[in-house]
């Protein structure tokens, strides 16, 4: 029976949890997650934790959050004036934004504070600075 390995695509059923047990996403009653190893489009603790895996295996493992969507970087966090935020926006903790640059590149921010005059908008992943933990199971090798 073949292992998984580098640049193969696969199909994974997860539940990814944060360290309390809360589950953040998960594809159990959806399609299993399809995707080709090496291609940078899961985090990198993710892909290395499928690695070596045979169909219907199962495992449970810890991703650090350096494997995972970083560290909170401080420098992802902008003062906004309420007056540049379009009028139908009601400002509260946790609602996600979408900004364009110059170039037309979308940029999703999540408001971390509210003020009487001016808003903190927060650039980092929702989950960074967490340690997830993922259910793993290997449905399917292409």
């Amino acid at each position: 029976m073949s292992q998984v390995k580098e640049n193969d695509t696969v199909k994974v059923h997860y539940t990814g949890k944060l360290k309390n047990g809360q589950v953040f996403d998960s594809s159990e009653g959806r399609e299993p997650l399809e995707f080709t190893l090496g291609q940078g489009m899961l985090i990198p603790g993710f892909e290395k934790a499928v690695i070596d895996m045979k169909v219907n295996d199962k495992k449970t493992v810890d991703i650090p959050m350096t494997e995972a969507y970083g560290e909170v970087r401080e420098e992802l966090f902008h003062k906004v004036e309420k007056g540049q935020l379009p009028e139908e926006v009601k400002p509260e903790v946790g609602l996600g934004l979408v900004s364009r640059d110059a170039e037309g590149n979308e940029h999703q921010f999540r408001i971390a504070e509210v003020n009487e005059d001016h808003v903190i908008v927060d650039g980092n992943h929702p989950l960074a600075g967490q340690e997830l933990t993922f259910d793993l199971e290997v449905v399917e090798i292409k």
